[in-house]
């Protein structure tokens, strides 16, 4: 992975990129509507991307609300999984939940992204609950996760 990439705020001219993203990564993927709400008018949503060499290579975002962070959504360029990247957004997540005063983080996350829940298994996470049919693409179960900080 090396020292040549950084975490930044998301900014609207990143969507383009973003949108491929998204649309490698989700079944059912956002709109740029969804992510221009989150940017622009989503008072408790932080969106942050991973740059390497100026390319954008993931994501992810985050509402905080009061005491709580949940997870909206993560994703990492196909080319670059497996490499740390992961681990640098959850790190870089963690820190950004601390500074906010937030006690725990949650997420749902689909119940067949086994290589996701390993992830945040690392990290704390523990499942709490099941969410049936969660996923509207298949209907897919959600498992949801939650670590104190």
């Amino acid at each position: 992975m090396g020292d040549r990439s950084k975490i930044r705020a998301m900014e609207l001219t990143d969507l383009e990129r973003i949108l491929e993203l998204e649309k490698e990564n989700f079944a059912t993927p956002w709109h740029k509507e969804h992510f221009e709400y989150e940017l622009e008018e989503n008072p408790f949503s932080k969106l942050f991307v991973v740059e390497l060499d100026k390319k954008i290579i993931a994501y992810y975002g985050i509402w905080v609300t009061f005491e709580e962070c949940q997870i909206t959504t993560i994703a990492v360029d196909e080319e670059y999984k497996g490499k740390g990247y992961g681990n640098k957004m959850m790190e870089h997540l963690i820190h950004v939940a601390k500074e906010e005063f937030c006690e725990r983080i949650s997420l749902e996350v689909r119940v067949s992204n086994e290589r996701a829940q390993n992830l945040y298994r690392k990290y704390g996470f523990e499942t709490i609950s099941t969410r049936r049919g969660y996923y509207e693409d298949n209907h897919e179960d959600a498992y949801v996760m939650m670590k104190g900080i």
